[in-house]
Formats: C-alpha cells, structure tokens, sequence
C-alpha cells in the first residue's frame, strides 16, 4: 500500500500511464466531459474535493510544461483565476466553449467536486529530464 501521495487506486495508475504531451483537464463537477478520454470522478458532494485541493495533489506528481483554462473564468471566479496564475505564471487562455474543444483530446480527466463557475484547466504533461 502506498503511504504518501495520491492514494485513490484509479488517478494513481491512470497518472503512471501519462506521458510527454498528453493531456490531464482537471475540472469543476459541472464541467461537460467529453465521449473518449479516460474520467477519474472524484466529486463526493458539492466543494469536496475543491479543484485548488485536487490540482495541488495532480500537481505534486506531474511534470507540467503547459495549462489553458478558460478566459471567462478571470470575471467568473476571481479565486480560481488568483490560483490559476499562482501556479501558471504563464496560463493559457481561451474561451470557455474552446477549452470544451480542446479537452476532447486529453488522455485523463479528473473530476472534481467544485461547485464554483471555470475552475477547469487543461495540463500539458512535460518530461522529467
């Protein structure tokens, strides 16, 4: 049994399958989820787990080279926007309709329980060396 990181059996093996290039949206529980990537629903009730809990966890283990969350969420949610730009000084932002394009093609998806507008973001995993 694994003692410290993530825990849940099913984001623990789906994150060891990722590789360079493949793409994780992590997202708020109202977020449409496309037909295709593989979905890790973490979601218990509304808030739990919140999208700052979940990303920090996927963060801690990921190699990230790029994000793009959506551009709504900057009038939306002004405290997902401060977190998005804490930990992507160099965000990418599209309209809310193209981020539900773009998260077609993502490997994971890891649903979240939080119940506030746009807190959604598309990762870019990177390479450890």
């Amino acid at each position: 049994m694994k003692k410290a990181g993530i825990l849940n059996r099913h984001l623990s093996g789906a994150l060891a399958e990722l590789g360079h290039g493949d793409g994780v949206l992590v997202c708020d529980a109202g977020m449409p989820i496309p037909d295709g990537p593989r979905v890790v629903d973490l979601a218990f009730r509304a808030g739990v787990p919140s999208f700052e809990e979940v990303l920090d966890g996927l963060l801690a283990e990921l190699v990230v080279e790029g994000a793009t969350g959506a551009a709504e969420v900057r009038g939306a949610n002004p405290a997902a926007a401060d977190l998005l730009d804490a930990r992507f000084p160099e965000l990418d932002l599209v309209s809310h309709e193209k981020l539900k394009e773009l998260s077609a093609a993502a490997r994971l998806v890891v649903r979240t329980g939080e119940a506030r507008p746009y807190a959604n973001v598309l990762l870019r995993c990177g390479v450890f060396f």
